[in-house]
């Protein structure tokens, strides 16, 4: 063994490294736990009595002179301006920025919040639908407009097994179908998603957007249980002055029908260009749904009554935070984007 530690000596005496990878190598080979010191001191047991004086200085002796040599190695590192302390000096000074929710997300986010707190619980379905969860379910006539090719994208199948129109769902009425069909009231949902309409893309319009609708069926459900879960949310989203008014409006799927405007949330219902001077904004659809609509989805009209309200999630962010192009919303601008980081 004495042999053995003498030719170790003398490799290390000669010990070289030109970076810290190649140090730190080094070091676990003549060091670490499973090195070569450390074996030679697990064999030093089986040494004869006689030598383990003489072995045992030797094994002292490799032992300092590989701790002195890395040493060594490493203050020469670091007298070169070459220490490695894990740090990647290829980074930028700069410290890295902290990201946000998308705009949408944030508003997204309250709207379903505040609905929680009242009961709904959310629910979600296909973005690429059928023309009876869209519109026939929903109590549009054949001949209804948003039928046409102007208003919704049809999806072209080749499959001669499938016999209906197959269309990009034009709003998320198409979610309270699916679930009105597979569940009995009582039904309290939101159905927050992404919506399709063939439109010309500028500053007010897009040819997708995202909306939130709500649903609720139960027995004795009026209008005026409409009107104070609108009240609650317009105050919860807007502010607690906020006003609401409820103008009549025709929607296939609700009767009697109603869209509703908030005084404005800018000039305080006092009027202003963005109201345009009368003191109120629209922001949402609503009604009681239609007797036909319950019906066509397996639910007694006789018995249960219900409510449905709808809005786009672009026109509830412009309305608080005052973003005048929907554009800017799929644009995916960093710097746009950054603007809410203490939205969230």
């Amino acid at each position: 063994m004495i042999a053995k530690i003498e030719e170790l000596l003398q490799e290390v005496e000669v010990l070289k490294a030109d970076n810290a990878e190649q140090l730190e190598a080094l070091r676990i080979r003549y060091l670490g736990k499973k090195g070569i010191i450390n074996d030679l001191m697990a064999d030093f047991r089986n040494v004869p009595a006689d030598q383990k004086r003489m072995v045992g200085m030797k094994l002292n002796e490799l032992k300092t002179k590989a701790q002195e040599k890395i040493n060594e190695l490493k203050n020469r590192f670091a007298g070169d301006g070459h220490q490695y302390d894990g740090m990647d000096l290829t980074r930028t000074a700069y410290p890295q920025r902290l990201g946000t929710r998308h705009p949408l997300s944030i508003v997204r986010n309250q709207i379903i919040d505040i609905f929680a707190r009242q009961g709904f619980t959310i629910a979600e379905g296909p973005e690429i639908e059928d023309d009876w969860h869209v519109f026939s379910a929903l109590n549009f006539a054949e001949d209804h407009p948003a039928r046409d090719m102007q208003d919704t994208f049809f999806v072209k199948v080749d499959n001669e097994n499938v016999k209906r129109n197959v269309v990009l769902r034009t709003h998320t009425s198409s979610v309270q179908c699916r679930t009105m069909e597979h569940q009995q009231p009582p039904i309290r949902i939101i159905c927050p998603g992404r919506v399709y309409r063939n439109e010309a893309i500028s500053y007010r319009a897009h040819c997708f957007f995202h909306q939130v609708e709500g649903l609720y069926i139960d027995r004795n459900v009026s209008f005026a249980d409409l009107k104070q879960t609108l009240l609650l949310f317009a105050q919860e989203m807007f502010g607690p002055e906020t006003k609401i008014r409820l103008r009549p409006s025709y929607f296939p799927f609700t009767e009697p029908s109603a869209e509703m405007d908030i005084s404005c949330n800018i000039c305080g219902g006092k009027g202003c260009p963005f109201c345009k001077g009368t003191g109120w904004v629209e922001i949402l659809g609503c009604g009681m749904v239609h007797p036909n609509v319950l019906e066509n989805n397996g639910i007694d009209s006789k018995i249960y009554s219900g409510y449905a309200l709808g809005m786009g999630i672009e026109r509830i962010t412009n309305l608080k935070y005052r973003v005048n192009d929907l554009r800017l919303f799929s644009e995916n601008d960093v710097r746009f984007l950054q603007e809410f980081q203490a939205a969230y």
